[in-house]
């Protein structure tokens, strides 16, 4: 097995303490948002033998295991992410497999350099992901029920919101969200902001319910995504509890720390929150305007100790250990690649000891024992 050296990204959302203090290290003053543990091209991690998508590439069969290969060809399908949210990350939504291979086709036949600015598929995956809270951790995740999200705007008192309040009453579920959200984002961009302004405003006097929002303003001031935020669920998470992100569902992680698995994909489409590219017809095709339930994770334990994050996607299974001292070492070998993240404590697995925001990367059906004390996140597929 190979102990991983990892790519901490500097965006600028980051927060500037957590990551140092999970390692034990110093701060530096810049923002430290995620740290990536896989074979992602942009920054994969390195090993003894080269970086992972080098000593993958090297002998695919051997690091993942033929059935892994098979089933989603010679590459890890996951990327392994330490998370720290310091501010709003940008709202955003996920094309389903169907949607990424078809955006990606289109643009790639328009000739559009897959890094400019205004590309929307940077491949044809699809981009399903699992946010596990190490901290309390806050986010939006899915459509508020109309009638609530009415009531919400219709606190602020605010003339120019009135309209989307009479939308959401008066409208079915899915037209009432989609005509809103269409609005929000289409609105002459000096009318919006003064109306995101107005709305901030009330947010901070009423406080509560409306603190996170007036924090999201105060990062945004005058963006559209504000007001498109307000159409979301809010949720909290505790340590240890998840959520799972699918294809269509808005979402923006707010503030904490968590361990974050996803499909190896960099497929976002942006609905507000960010100066970046929002490509508004593109995203209305992808959203699902349907209220739902966050669906708050916490994980099923089964009798050797390991507690997994059910999730229905195969290019990822996330689940953790929590290893009390003196007890035996718990064999973890698969025919599967695997990742194993220490998040507590001090964990030794073969002659690698990990300390807290260290990982190791297991090939496929080398043994693997795993003995504490400590918190260990365990990153494969399903196959």
């Amino acid at each position: 097995m190979d102990r991983l050296d990892n790519t901490i990204r500097p965006y600028a959302w980051g927060s500037t303490t957590a990551i140092p203090a999970l390692l034990g290290t110093e701060p530096t003053g810049e923002p430290q948002a995620e740290m990536w543990m896989g074979a992602h091209p942009g920054a994969p991690s390195r090993t003894g033998r080269g970086t992972l998508v080098e000593v993958i590439d090297a002998d695919p069969q051997a690091e993942l295991g033929a059935a892994a290969v098979a089933k989603f060809g010679p590459r890890l399908p996951f990327l392994l992410k330490i998370l720290a949210a310091g501010a709003p990350l940008s709202l955003q939504v996920h094309p389903d497999l169907a949607q990424a291979k078809e955006g990606y086709e289109d643009e790639e036949r328009r000739g559009i350099p897959v890094d400019a600015g205004h590309r929307n598929y940077k491949d044809a995956n699809h981009k399903p992901e699992l946010i596990c809270a190490l901290t309390e951790f806050d986010g939006l995740c899915g459509f508020r029920n109309p009638a609530q999200a009415a009531d919400l705007l219709a606190a602020l008192d605010v003339d120019s919101l009135k309209p989307y309040v009479d939308l959401l009453r008066a409208h079915p579920e899915e037209a009432a969200l989609r005509e809103v959200l269409t609005a929000v984002l289409s609105a002459d961009r000096e009318d919006m902001a003064r109306t995101v302004t107005e709305a901030a405003t009330a947010c901070a006097r009423l406080g509560g319910d409306y603190a996170p929002y007036a924090d999201i303003a105060h990062h945004y001031p005058g963006d559209p995504g504000v007001i498109a935020a307000m159409l979301l669920n809010y949720v909290r998470l505790q340590p240890g509890e998840a959520l799972f992100l699918g294809a269509g569902i808005p979402h923006a992680y707010l503030n904490g720390l968590g361990v974050e698995i996803m499909a190896n994909s960099d497929n976002v489409l942006r609905c507000g929150l960010t100066p970046k590219h929002v490509d508004v017809p593109e995203l209305l095709r992808i959203v699902r305007f349907e209220a739902s339930d966050p669906g708050v994770l916490r994980p099923e334990a089964s009798p050797d100790g390991e507690e997994v994050y059910d999730t229905p996607i195969d290019e990822f299974r996330l689940s953790r250990y929590v290893l009390p001292e003196s007890t035996p070492a718990r064999d973890l070998t698969l025919p599967t690649p695997q990742i194993l993240l220490c998040t507590a404590g001090s964990v030794r697995t073969g002659d690698i000891e990990l300390a807290p925001g260290q990982s190791v990367f297991v090939p496929a059906n080398e043994k693997a024992e795993l003995s504490g004390p400590g918190t260990v996140f365990r990153a494969t597929v399903v196959v």
